[in-house]
């Protein structure tokens, strides 16, 4: 679909132009809690300045959604077969998506005003399932699909965290005689690749999955079903989504970065080249094989992986544990309040 097309699309359908519209308002405040992260790591070692670090954020998400879907676009086909909404019309189930994308954003900003790292991803997942639940009752949900995010939730988090730890442990052992001072070059610009990386493969993952509602809400609306379409995201739409997602981590990306790269645990440079470049290893192999996961919940478990090399008690564990019961929190928080958005959204515009 071209982009005039699209716009045509919008100005004769309004329920379109208001789904269209949260979910862009979703990919903001997942520049908000979510994209900081990439650059975490890299910015608190003082390895690039926040500005810099947020234009080369946007740059690489943008190439890793490009790139990636060319490669794959499994993990749009996974995130859009969770749920299954039957034989319901196409306005009731873009009225459900606006409803999970409300939701996602209120959940979303309640935990950046907290300065906790949060979950787009699942709360994307949670979002669509709750809706899915209160237009078609449990048997919405495909299980089998779930699986995979189950399943993501173990891989990603194990790869990034002995990854990191791995990777770390390997680094010191091979630098061990180096003079530091002499080595700080080094690592820094290999922490700028591995910021890089990260950001690529957070447009890859989370990229990937909002601009998939988007084109989701247009098939819906012309008749045709997900199975039917081949899911090829144009590069107009790739431009403004990556767009929106540097805006918003401009906006409130400081927060976040502290949170992940400060509090949970004080890194060198050395330490965030080893949680960016694990982060980056464990978010490729999942996207290959089709499995949303967390870039939040990979990267803190990376600095986590990293953090513990030189000793344990160097991980903030109050900050952990805020963070863990966060995510705890977001399959059901998120499930319920789509689920009664949903139920609100449909008395008022069904």
């Amino acid at each position: 679909m071209v982009f005039l097309e699209f716009l045509k699309e919008m100005t004769y359908s309004p329920l379109l132009f208001f789904a269209v519209m949260l979910t862009l308002g979703v990919i903001l405040v997942n520049g908000w809690t979510d994209a900081p992260n990439a650059i975490a790591t890299c910015v608190v070692t003082r390895c690039m300045a926040p500005r810099v670090a947020i234009i080369m954020s946007a740059l690489f998400n943008f190439l890793g959604v490009f790139i990636m879907t060319k490669i794959s676009n499994e993990v749009v086909v996974t995130i859009t077969s969770m749920v299954d909404f039957g034989e319901s019309e196409g306005r009731t189930i873009i009225i459900v998506l606006c409803a999970s994308m409300f939701a996602i954003v209120a959940w979303a900003t309640l935990a950046w005003v907290f300065g906790i790292p949060t979950s787009e991803s699942h709360a994307l997942i949670a979002g669509l399932s709750g809706g899915a639940v209160a237009l078609n009752g449990i048997g919405a949900i495909v299980w089998h699909q779930w699986l995979k995010v189950v399943y993501g939730i173990i891989i990603s988090i194990s790869l990034g965290f002995f990854g990191a730890w791995f990777i770390c442990k390997l680094v010191t052992l091979i630098f061990y005689k180096a003079n530091r001072v002499k080595t700080e070059p080094f690592f820094k610009w290999a922490q700028i690749a591995g910021a890089a990386a990260m950001s690529f493969m957070h447009g890859a993952q989370d990229g990937q999955k909002f601009m998939g509602i988007i084109l989701l809400c247009v098939f819906t609306l012309q008749g045709s079903s997900v199975s039917e379409s081949s899911f090829i995201i144009p590069m107009w739409l790739m431009v403004i989504c990556s767009l929106v997602m540097a805006i918003g981590t401009s906006m409130g990306g400081k927060r976040i970065i502290k949170a992940m790269g400060m509090d949970v645990v004080k890194l060198e440079k050395y330490q965030g080249f080893s949680s960016d470049i694990a982060s980056s290893i464990s978010l490729v192999f999942c996207s290959v094989f089709g499995i949303p996961v967390s870039t939040t919940h990979v990267k803190a478990t990376a600095i986590m992986g990293a953090g513990v090399v030189r000793r344990f008690s160097a991980i903030n564990f109050g900050i952990v544990k805020e963070m863990v019961l966060t995510w705890a929190l977001t399959f059901p928080g998120c499930m319920l309040l789509s689920f009664f958005v949903t139920k609100l959204f449909i008395y008022i515009f069904g």
